[in-house]
């Protein structure tokens, strides 16, 4: 399984929410369906994943516009 990528407050509160709801389907025994429930967190941590992908494809071409800034800066000197 991949790594859990950092979580936002909001993620972190979601995902904890959606545990207390599967803990508390828990009590009412080992029959009942959690996987509504799952699919939820799931998809949290699958959107997590997604945004820190964007974010770091997004840092990348910053840096990469800024390279490409300093060296053009340098040429005209």
């Amino acid at each position: 399984m991949a790594k859990d990528p950092k979580f936002t407050a909001r993620e972190v509160a979601q995902i904890g929410w959606y545990t207390a709801r599967m803990a508390k389907r828990g009590i009412a025994g080992e029959n009942v369906h959690l996987g509504d429930l799952e699919r939820k967190v799931e998809r949290i941590i699958d959107g997590a994943r997604e945004r820190e992908g964007k974010q770091a494809a997004d840092a990348a071409a910053a840096e990469k516009a800024a390279r490409k800034a300093a060296a053009k800066a340098k040429n005209r000197k």
